[in-house]
């Protein structure tokens, strides 16, 4: 059974829910991590490698969470620097050279916003990631694994299937910054998260999220085995269908799957 909306947000602020590096041993084998953006430097909020899905090359990217204080000072909290989203865009246009599709894992409450990150262009880092995200010629999977905020997150959420986590949460803002903006009050997360209908159900009702992984009862930390094996089954399933398509025309039916996105009322 899914967790509320207030049980999620307590729980995406515990350090106990699975990690990518805990997903990775039981989905791929052979998984190599390639590292830096080959203009600054690296970054270990954002993890990017090539494994092995099912005996088939794949490229994988992901932000990377942690379970105690000092992994999560190393890795910025989970907030990635422009030279994060920048390694990626290098491994991404390798795989669509080799026709490998790319898997993305979204777990992030935004891109940093300090001064350096700043400096180094991180607007424009995340804005080439979901331009050269969109242009890809090879297959691209996402799957947001517990908390996706913001551009950060979006930046490796355009593909052509989106998959999350049952008690994941998707928004372009956090709720703590949305009640902050709405009504100057960061406490007032809990009814800014109810308003912005960011859970699974909701997503997957606006058709935004395609599918939905389930998770044990008291959430994926209760039996990552579990969880991983819905992740699998949904990657597999999806590469099937993706392999039959045109790989040439997967930017123009991306493009069209977002346009449909949203509603508007005049």
């Amino acid at each position: 059974m899914p967790l509320n909306i207030i049980e999620r947000l307590g729980m995406l602020k515990t350090l106990g829910r699975p990690t990518i590096w805990d997903y990775i041993p039981l989905l791929f084998t052979d998984f190599t991590e390639l590292h830096g953006d080959r203009y600054f430097g690296d970054d270990p909020a954002m993890v990017g490698g090539i494994g092995l899905f099912n005996g088939e090359p794949v490229t994988v990217v992901s932000q990377v969470r942690a379970k105690d204080i000092q992994g999560l000072t190393k890795i910025n909290f989970s907030m990635p620097h422009p030279e994060g989203y920048r390694k990626v865009l290098r491994l991404i246009q390798q795989a669509e050279k080799f026709r490998r599709p790319v898997i993305c894992f979204i777990d992030t409450p935004g891109a940093f916003c300090g001064v350096g990150a700043e400096e180094r262009g991180q607007g424009e880092a995340i804005a080439r990631s979901l331009y050269d995200f969109m242009m890809l010629k090879t297959p691209v999977l996402s799957l947001v694994l517990g908390e996706g905020g913001s551009g950060g997150a979006l930046a490796i959420g355009v593909c052509d299937e989106l998959a999350m986590l049952e008690n994941a949460l998707y928004s372009v803002i956090s709720p703590k910054g949305c009640a902050s903006i709405l009504w100057k009050d960061g406490s007032r997360e809990k009814e800014a998260a109810e308003l912005l209908r960011i859970t699974s159900e909701d997503l997957r009702s606006f058709g935004i999220c395609d599918h939905i992984v389930a998770e044990p009862d008291g959430g994926a930390a209760n039996n990552v085995e579990f969880t991983a094996s819905g992740i699998s089954a949904w990657i597999s399933s999806a590469l099937a269908r993706l392999a039959a398509e045109n790989y040439d025309s997967l930017p123009e039916k991306r493009y069209q799957k977002f346009r449909k996105m949203g509603i508007v009322r005049e």
